[in-house]
């Protein structure tokens, strides 16, 4: 197995995003590492020559957010700052506490707490810009005030529903729980993306990244300040396969709390019937003879795959300025080129084995 296989897995990657014109897609094997870029940064306009994609070109990867919020969570409890059972009434102010069953950080970070998808009252309040920024006006008080407004769809621990509104809500509480008035973005910054050497890699909406598009029209900057820990990030091809080595090799990573914390992403946490069993965040699929973690992320203007085997040591991030759509295959790409490495490496493993 060498670079060129690396490199022919990853081209149906970079072909499956019509419309886009930046892709970036880039693997890991054991030692290999690649990255392979396509395009500009944005389209080309009068006056105006836009940069190519390279693997430090900034993308929104929306969801993807959720797994960083997960890996914060698990660093905070491995430095004995929260407790995965802790209710999250513990963390709300008295006005926004909620009556009835407990709802726990772990709930909320294996999307098991009941909570519905969003927040009650914000489709109604994003109606107007739907196609643009739908969480621009939602601030940290709107989510404080729907928490105790908002009906359980299922008891906390039986049920997996996605909710963009719980990871929201587990990004402020942890905020609230480090204290002193501290942001969700700064808190992350401190002791997960600087200690990690993400330097491409935060919130911050108005540092230079890719222009997204929509149906071939540029959109917005995304703007997500009440549930930045939902959906908030800006990254790089290159951080996120930093990012991604690092949950392969936790013990490779300094400080005791976040190699701890790298390592319980990888554990199943949560086990609801009819589901495969839950890590923080990511998603797990598991095969015949090996697993695999992965998280898709969408934004008004762009769309982001990452994902890793643990037992085959490979790991493959996918980026590009275009939104997903119904006939979008560009994250159904990424996913089939993941699981194709992963089986390769297994099979080269047992031949190995049997040699």
């Amino acid at each position: 197995m060498n670079g060129a296989a690396l490199d022919d897995l990853l081209g149906p990657v970079l072909g499956a995003a019509p419309g886009a014109c930046a892709v970036v897609a880039g693997a890991v094997r054991g030692g290999e590492h690649l990255i392979r870029c396509r395009g500009t940064s944005a389209r080309h306009v009068r006056g105006a020559e836009p940069e190519p994609a390279v693997p430090g070109t900034r993308f929104e990867i929306g969801s993807l957010t959720k797994t960083f919020t997960g890996l914060l969570l698990a660093e905070m409890v491995a430095a004995g700052q929260v407790g995965y059972d802790d209710p999250v009434n513990h963390y709300l102010p008295y006005r926004a506490r909620r009556t009835g069953p407990d709802i726990t950080l772990l709930h909320l970070a294996t999307h098991t707490s009941g909570l519905p998808c969003l927040p009650p009252g914000l489709l109604r309040r994003a109606m107007p810009r739907m196609f643009t920024n739908p969480y621009a006006t939602y601030t940290t008080a709107d989510l404080l005030a729907a928490v105790p407004r908002a009906r359980l769809r299922a008891r906390p621990g039986t049920r997996v529903r996605y909710s963009n509104f719980g990871v929201g809500l587990l990004g402020h509480l942890l905020a609230r729980a480090a204290g002193g008035g501290t942001r969700y973005e700064d808190l992350l910054d401190a002791r997960v993306l600087i200690p990690l050497g993400l330097t491409g890699t935060d919130c911050d909406p108005y540092r230079p990244q890719a222009t997204g598009y929509w149906h071939g029209r540029a959109r917005p900057t995304w703007l997500i300040p009440g549930m930045a820990g939902a959906g908030a990030l800006r990254s790089t091809a290159r951080d996120m396969l930093r990012y991604l080595t690092a949950l392969l090799d936790p013990a490779t990573v300094p400080g005791p709390t976040l190699g701890a914390a790298l390592a319980d992403m990888r554990r199943p946490r949560a086990v609801v019937p009819g589901n495969e069993p839950r890590p923080l965040i990511w998603n797990l699929h598991r095969g015949d003879d090996h697993d695999l973690l992965h998280h898709s992320g969408v934004t008004r203007g762009f769309t982001a795959f990452a994902g890793f085997g643990p037992q085959t040591r490979v790991a493959l991030v996918a980026l590009t300025n275009t939104t997903a759509s119904l006939r979008t295959t560009f994250v159904q790409a990424a996913y089939d080129a993941l699981d194709a490495l992963a089986a390769q490496q297994s099979r080269s493993a047992g031949q190995g084995a049997r040699t």
